[in-house]
């Protein structure tokens, strides 16, 4: 199995592994491209959206500045909204469910790197992957950890970092991110 495969696999893989280094160069020649588009030019960043992504819903708008590790394992459900300086991490799938909005700052991580030093400096890493259903609505400067299961039309509050899985139909805020009440 080569390194790509154990990667999507969510196996520990090498990152350093020249497809997945020429993989990342192509993502980010792409974001840049993106990223200098002019606000009218929505054919032509439709168009860059549907060559990055693994699979994207019709009409699905992210706003520049957009940034992204691959671009294949981000897939959207149908209409997603994502507001300005989003960064996905998408060392493993992340899939957001159709009518998403995410606001402005956030950032989907699913790369895992060792705690013990002596496993990190050899470089290795590993990534479990993001679900977000249907209906949410994220709020500005959130972060979404790696394994993350985010329920259908879920709110979740602006500044909070969600590290464990949020059921559908509430409103959960905070560091760490916890339901405080049902919608």
């Amino acid at each position: 199995m080569n390194e790509k495969e154990k990667m999507i696999n969510g196996e520990t893989y090498s990152p350093m592994d020249e497809e997945l280094i020429n993989d990342r160069k192509t993502a980010k020649t792409i974001c840049m491209k993106y990223n200098a588009l002019l606000p009218d030019q929505e054919e032509e960043k439709y168009d860059m959206l549907f060559e990055l992504l693994g699979k994207i819903g019709d009409e699905a708008v992210i706003e520049p500045n957009f940034f992204c590790d691959y671009g294949y394992n981000i897939e959207f459900g149908g209409f997603v909204y994502i507001n300005h300086n989003s960064v996905f991490l998408d060392c493993a799938k992340i899939k957001i469910g159709a009518d998403t909005f995410i606001g402005p700052n956030c950032g989907f991580y699913t790369a895992i790197h060792p705690i013990e030093y002596e496993k990190r400096i050899q470089g290795l890493e590993s990534a479990k992957p993001i679900i977000i259903g249907h209906g949410v609505w994220i709020g500005g400067n959130v972060t979404v950890l790696p394994g993350v299961t985010i329920g259908d039309r879920a709110v979740i509050g602006a500044g909070s970092v969600v590290t464990k899985d949020i059921p559908s139909d509430v409103v959960a805020v905070g560091n760490p991110c916890k339901v405080i009440r049902e919608i």
